[in-house]
């Protein structure tokens, strides 16, 4: 009573304002009541103080940047690399890169002196293989220029056979002769001839005695050493006879058209000649 006395105020004209100030501002923070004086209690309850809202968010903000900063040091650590993860399996060694396959030195082995030998001994066996049957005459020229006419050739331009007195032109002679080294493995002996190169003179001679069997001088192609005439005993023998005309034409070797039976000149079964010697003279018809 004396303490109401003195502010003029009731207790009961304090609730009332109270309350009316916190209806009319809600967002108003209440007055904290006037303090007690010691030993002596106005009766009414207050209830606890509370946080504030913005208090509630400083844990979780804590929390976020803890993770981010753990997450960014994670990576840019000492002993981390770029790719890596240190919460990886360990998975042992798993080999080299493909860089480094690729790069790598490898070592060959050396090749063995026997086989090193056994290859060129081969290769030296072909080459000489393969010279024999390109050049059956060692001492014919087959690159020799072919000089002079019909019935003069050059000397140069000739190349002797197997058999002795008889010459032709060096490709043709080569080709021929290398007929004659099948010849000899199939029947045992050389092919037989009659008459092969011809000089000038020898044809008029041919042509007195033999008629239309020989070409006028100078436009015979054995003036030309392209053509050769058999022996008897070559086409008088009807196996030797068909195994040499089933066979010169592999050499270049041929009997023409018009000297065959029912051709433009006289029958001569006996006459061949080289096929690419006549076609370059442009005389070639069959």
């Amino acid at each position: 009573m004396e303490q109401a006395a003195v502010t003029g105020v009731t207790p009961a004209l304090v609730s009332r304002r109270a309350r009316r100030e916190a209806e009319q501002s809600p967002r108003r923070k209440p007055a904290a009541a006037p303090a007690e004086p010691p030993g002596r209690s106005t009766g009414v309850t207050r209830p606890p103080a509370t946080r504030s809202l913005p208090n509630r968010w400083i844990p979780r903000t804590a929390v976020l940047g803890t993770l981010a900063a753990a997450t960014i040091a994670v990576p840019l650590g000492p002993a981390a690399h770029i790719g890596e993860t240190p919460f990886a399996l360990d998975q042992g060694d798993v080999g080299p890169s493909t860089l480094e396959l690729l790069t790598a030195q490898v070592a060959v082995p050396p090749t063995s002196p026997n086989v090193a030998a056994a290859e060129r001994v081969a290769r030296t066996d072909v080459a000489v293989s393969r010279l024999s049957e390109r050049n059956p005459l060692p001492e014919c020229n087959p690159d020799a220029p072919v000089e002079g006419t019909n019935g003069n050739l050059a000397d140069h331009s000739l190349c002797q056979l197997w058999q002795p007195g008889e010459f032709l032109r060096p490709d043709a002679a080569i080709a021929l002769s290398s007929l004659n080294e099948n010849f000899r493995a199939a029947f045992g002996r050389d092919l037989c001839l009659v008459a092969s190169y011809r000089s000038l003179s020898m044809q008029y001679s041919v042509r007195a005695t033999r008629g239309s069997y020989a070409a006028s001088p100078g436009s015979s192609m054995h003036g030309w050493g392209l053509a050769i005439d058999l022996c008897s005993q070559e086409t008088g023998n009807g196996e030797v006879y068909r195994w040499f005309t089933s066979n010169a034409s592999a050499y270049g070797w041929q009997n023409p058209s018009w000297a065959k039976r029912g051709g433009s000149g006289a029958y001569e079964p006996w006459h061949f000649e080289f096929v690419p010697g006549v076609q370059e003279k442009g005389k070639w018809y069959g």
